[in-house]
């Protein structure tokens, strides 16, 4: 029965340690946040007596009640039932564990029939905790599956909230800028890492696009739902949208690659082994055979070594002595091979013009094989010099290449080839397109080529 008297209300001592936490003159109970939460006060109570203490104690009590509430033939369970479903679990710690569950009310006692039962508590309880956990035994990158779950089950039943979609919300805020940060970073490694990790919350979003269609269709949803919502299919495009970012920082990265000679490999190869490498300090093992030893100098000297240069140069400008003759070092030509290859390889993709344009191209391992790993490195390197409207305005035979009209499609995926030199190549094509004159307005504008990536046989 509700009190009206006049009498002033007298605080429990739960209400005065809570208040101890809020500035003097603030009530918890002004504060709408602290009501929901003390609302919800058996719920978290629930969660309290699951999760106190050790996580061993956490871990036991969780199988207890995962145990009990496995059994859905009866709604009850008698004390024997309980010993033989638990029968490898200590007595005292199984009875510690019940007369927890039962304190807190996860597990009722029915003394008239003498048998435990499975509070309606406990089951909401343990099964948020099986999506969590079948969350993270998929592995979701972008953990956004359980958050969209969420989501599609409140608005299955027609509850959702908008604290549920500022969650997704909030998520999908966060990949953008870890992904934006990526891109900005320069870096191949952290590139390729965020765009797997953007591929997977994109197979989450396609999937969350038709429930924020059903919430902005929703007339029972609230103002502050709608915006919400919106917010959501904002955020998700921007998302989307950053799939040319990544392949124009990728692409970038290509054209940048530092190639080491004619041996096939690349910075980025030399770099992936490092970072397999078990034991990075091993490598420098027996390459020093002795001690470094350091030298000292001390200011004075360098003082005389600097005033020593000084004049020697003065002495020179001033006398107008010109420097003593020196032979013009000889630089072997290492580039003859290449061009010799660049040439033949030229005439090799010239005979694909042949082919009518619109038909099925040719296979990239035809084009580039048979060679050796380095040879079908160097000619996969130039594959994204075609179409490229910058290289084909000048003179060369990368400037014949890029004028070449031949369109390279790569799928984002590798497949094995019998090849004595190259273990598995990119899945892609090179097929003829028809010739556009540079002034036809229907000319379609230059795609960047997508990457090509070959793994050398061991």
């Amino acid at each position: 029965m509700q009190n009206f008297s006049d009498e002033p209300h007298v605080q429990t001592d739960d209400e005065l340690a809570l208040q101890t936490f809020f500035k003097p003159g603030i009530s918890p109970d002004d504060v709408a946040p602290v009501f929901l939460l003390k609302r919800a006060q058996p719920l978290l109570q629930a969660f309290t007596a699951l999760f106190h203490g050790g996580f061993n104690s956490v871990l036991l009590r969780l199988l207890v009640l995962r145990e009990l509430t496995a059994d859905v033939d009866t709604p009850s369970l008698t004390r024997a039932d309980i010993n033989s479903k638990l029968a490898y679990l200590e007595a005292d710690s199984l009875d510690t564990v019940l007369s927890r569950l039962r304190s807190t009310g996860l597990l009722s006692w029915d003394a008239s029939q003498s048998v435990y039962r499975i509070s309606p508590l406990a089951r909401n309880v343990l099964a948020a905790l099986e999506s969590l956990i079948q969350v993270d035994d998929h592995g979701d990158q972008a953990e956004m599956s359980y958050m969209l779950t969420q989501v599609a089950g409140a608005q299955a039943v027609g509850g959702v909230s908008v604290e549920q979609l500022h969650h997704l919300l909030g998520r999908l805020i966060e990949l953008t800028e870890e992904f934006s940060d990526a891109i900005a970073s320069g870096s191949e490694f952290q590139l390729r890492t965020a765009q797997q990790k953007w591929h997977t919350a994109c197979d989450w979003v396609e999937k969350g696009s038709q429930i924020i269609h059903a919430i902005t269709n929703d007339s029972r949803a609230d103002a502050a739902t709608h915006r919400a919502a919106q917010a959501i299919g904002r955020a998700q495009s921007a998302l989307l949208n950053m799939q040319g970012m990544f392949s124009r920082a990728l692409n970038q990265i290509e054209r940048q690659r530092v190639h080491l000679g004619q041996s096939g490999l690349s910075t980025t190869d030399i770099k992936t082994w490092l970072l397999h490498h078990p034991d990075l300090a091993s490598l420098a093992d027996d390459a020093l055979a002795y001690p470094m030893t350091p030298l000292f100098i001390t200011p004075s000297e360098m003082i005389d070594v600097a005033e020593s240069e000084l004049l020697a140069h003065r002495v020179s400008a001033v006398a107008n002595a010109l420097p003593a003759g020196e032979n013009a070092p000889e630089i072997a030509g290492d580039d003859g091979d290449a061009l010799l290859e660049l040439d033949h390889w030229l005439a090799r993709l010239s005979k694909l013009q042949q082919i009518q344009p619109g038909k099925h191209g040719v296979a990239l391992q035809e084009v580039l094989l048979p060679s050796s790993f380095s040879v079908a490195s160097y000619r996969a390197s130039l594959l994204p010099l075609l179409g490229d409207a910058n290289e084909s305005a000048l003179q060369g035979a990368t400037a014949a290449l890029a004028r070449l009209p031949l369109s390279f499609q790569s799928e984002d995926k590798m497949q094995r080839i019998a090849d004595p030199h190259i273990a598995a190549i990119s899945v892609a094509t090179l097929a003829p397109i028809a010739r556009i004159t540079p002034n036809d307005p229907m000319a379609p504008a230059t795609a960047v080529a997508p990457l090509t990536a070959l793994n050398k046989t061991e």
